[in-house]
């Protein structure tokens, strides 16, 4: 079974660019925006920054699970990994326990794991920000529910890259935090994939929004459908900066 992995490993790395959701229930209403689009943009883009000059080091632990429904039979496989990550671009991954199929678990989560690392350094990191440099930001509504208020913004790539996605981003009106993704890649991962969904959910710990649960869903061109999930369990902030001391420290902008 050769089907998933390019799919997989590009929509999973779509969160953790971020780095910093919660979905919101069928009662959300719709509201008059107080921001535009291009400020709320910026003050994402803003908030981003700082709470990653701001978490130094965390722990977490990982659940990854695949299933694949098709020729040439059904296939599934599970990992759980724990996850140390200190600044600004070091993560340490520790697989405690596997099973299933041996192809998906190596060629597929374990690979995740590799992508993940390459793609959290440098150019490589900042070329797949959530960023005006990487994407076109455009209204979508505006919503309010028990978990708040939250801009829904349409997201659109400026370049081709594989780890980039088009749809729509749900942004925390009060920590300008990105709370939920929906789209789909902004190009096949490979010919032998048809159609990919991605569902990409965040919650706060502590000042951070971090990663809560991801559901990536591929269909192939022979009919067969991949589900990857990965839940985000056991976070513990082990080293921060106060965000309000950094947040305080720079010029207000208008």
């Amino acid at each position: 079974m050769r089907i998933g992995r390019k799919a997989a490993c590009c929509l999973l790395l779509l969160p953790l660019t971020l780095c910093m959701g919660m979905a919101l229930d069928s009662g959300a209403s719709t509201a008059t925006a107080p921001l535009a689009v291009e400020q709320v943009a910026q003050k994402l883009e803003e908030r981003n920054a700082f709470r990653a000059a701001a978490l130094a080091q965390f722990q977490g632990t990982r659940t990854y699970r695949m299933q694949y429904f098709g020729f040439p039979g059904q296939r599934s496989a599970e990992m759980v990994v724990k996850v140390t990550y200190r600044a600004p671009e070091t993560k340490e991954f520790t697989i405690v326990s596997q099973s299933g199929s041996r192809y998906i678990v190596d060629h597929v989560l374990k690979r995740l794991l590799q992508d993940e690392q390459d793609c959290s350094k440098g150019e490589a990191r900042r070329a797949i920000e959530l960023s005006t440099q990487n994407y076109k930001f455009s209204f979508a509504g505006y919503e309010t529910s028990k978990d708040g208020e939250q801009y829904v913004l349409n997201v659109v790539p400026k370049t081709g890259n594989r780890f980039l996605y088009r749809g729509k981003i749900w942004v925390d009106a009060k920590d300008f935090a990105v709370t939920r993704i929906e789209g789909e890649p902004a190009r096949s991962p490979s010919w032998w994939i048809s159609k990919t969904m991605i569902t990409h959910k965040y919650a706060k710990i502590d000042d951070f929004w971090l990663p809560l649960e991801d559901r990536t869903e591929s269909l192939t061109r022979m009919g067969g459908r991949a589900i990857l999930t990965i839940e985000y369990t056991s976070y513990k902030i082990a080293r921060a900066s106060p965000m309000a001391v950094l947040e305080n420290s720079q010029p207000a902008t208008k």
